[in-house]
């Protein structure tokens, strides 16, 4: 394994770092954590499997990362073969080729798998975002001891978890935080899309995977059209991830409602969160950014009914989204599974296009604050220091 020469900040042996992320969020993540790693080591070599952004800032990428983006334990099973054969590759390649650490960004119940095999075969490991272990299935924490050298928690609560069984953990913040300006302008994010400058704007955001897209993409459609019934003059945005979801939508819309007229946006997810009045999103990282960039929100998702009928006796929170989970109360309405009904979503979203919503956008800028650490620096400053460790 190589090692680190502490006598300059640029490697004269090059630091291995292996790193797998599972969808866009965690390949945010990578790619800001490959950044500042690169400050310090610019010839550092990062390889795993990364999405666009970790690629740009050079991860070798083995895989696509398409292959890790599937959620719900329904969904999973039907792709058990194809993720065993990708952790088994990546297994084999790892220990031919040992890196320095190895960090998994979310994707727990691939990474964690991995991680542990390749910390019994003596290669450090680390968990970049915690799985959420402090909502359900608490006892998992043993699980994560047994894969991982370190955890690195991107909420000041999961590190409190953390800490009650004297694990390693530090809490960096969130790099989205970071990236974020709290006051982007409306104005600016219609004008680079192309979006009418006047009119009001409901972003429609189901999801980043194939299975979220499943699931979510009839109601968003059919509550749509129900807004478009009583608001004539609203308008609807969406933001899709790659040509894979943008085929599973438009072929969803073509079914569905064919005479909608929906703006379709390639990526730009931020921008089309800054661009509009209201956003209807899935649960999950999205949530953050819609509070981070400061527009009012409500939170509409489905999954399989079998995983939610398997996961929801497991759950030890009253909350799902991240803005209610760090508040610890509910900021924004979620819509989950049964509750995700069309009347429900077209009464919480008319009450969003109808508010002003300054109470909901104060709290926002409150928990805005808590996240701003220099996330980046802070995961790079604990990985180099696990590196170093004798």
């Amino acid at each position: 394994m190589s090692q680190i020469t502490p006598t300059t900040d640029v490697d004269l042996i090059p630091i291995r770092i292996g790193i797998v992320a599972g969808e866009i969020s965690g390949d945010i993540l990578g790619a800001s954590f490959i950044k500042s790693i690169k400050k310090r080591y610019p010839n550092a070599v990062f390889e795993g499997i990364g999405g666009p952004q970790m690629i740009e800032q050079g991860c070798h990428s083995l895989f696509d990362m398409e292959e890790l983006s599937v959620m719900g334990l329904v969904e999973v099973f039907s792709r058990l073969r194809r993720l065993f054969a990708v952790k088994r590759a990546l297994f084999e390649h790892f220990t031919a080729n040992p890196p320095d650490v190895f960090v998994g960004i979310d994707a727990p119940d691939f990474n964690l798998r991995l991680e542990l095999q390749l910390k019994e075969a003596g290669i450090k490991t680390v968990q970049y975002v915690s799985p959420s272990i402090w909502a359900w299935r608490q006892k998992r924490i043993f699980k994560v001891a047994k894969a991982t050298n370190l955890v690195l928690a991107l909420l000041p609560f999961e590190k409190e978890f953390y800490d009650k069984y004297d694990f390693p953990c530090d809490f960096v913040g969130h790099t989205l935080a970071d990236q974020i300006a709290p006051d982007m302008s409306k104005q600016d994010a219609r004008d680079k899309l192309g979006l009418e400058l006047d009119a009001k704007y409901l972003a429609l955001m189901p999801g980043s995977r194939g299975s979220e897209l499943k699931y979510n993409s009839q109601m968003y459609l059919e509550a749509a059209l129900r807004l478009k019934e009583k608001y004539p003059e609203l308008r609807f945005v969406i933001p899709l991830v790659n040509e894979q979801r943008k085929a599973q939508f438009l072929a969803a819309k073509a079914e569905l409602a064919p005479n909608l007229d929906i703006a379709i946006i390639d990526g730009q997810s931020r921008d089309v969160m800054a661009a509009s009045d209201v956003i209807m999103l899935a649960s999950g990282t999205a949530t953050l950014e819609g509070l981070l960039v400061n527009r009012p929100m409500v939170v509409v998702h489905k999954i399989h009914w079998l995983t939610y009928k398997i996961f929801k006796p497991m759950m030890k929170v009253e909350h799902y989204s991240l803005p209610n989970l760090l508040a610890k109360k509910e900021l924004i309405v979620e819509l989950i599974q049964d509750d995700a009904t069309i009347d429900n979503i077209v009464t919480e979203a008319s009450k969003l296009l109808d508010s002003d919503n300054q109470a909901m956008l104060g709290e926002f800028s409150k928990l805005q604050q808590l996240l701003k650490c220099d996330a980046s620096e802070r995961a790079a400053d604990s990985v180099l220091g696990l590196i170093k460790q004798k």
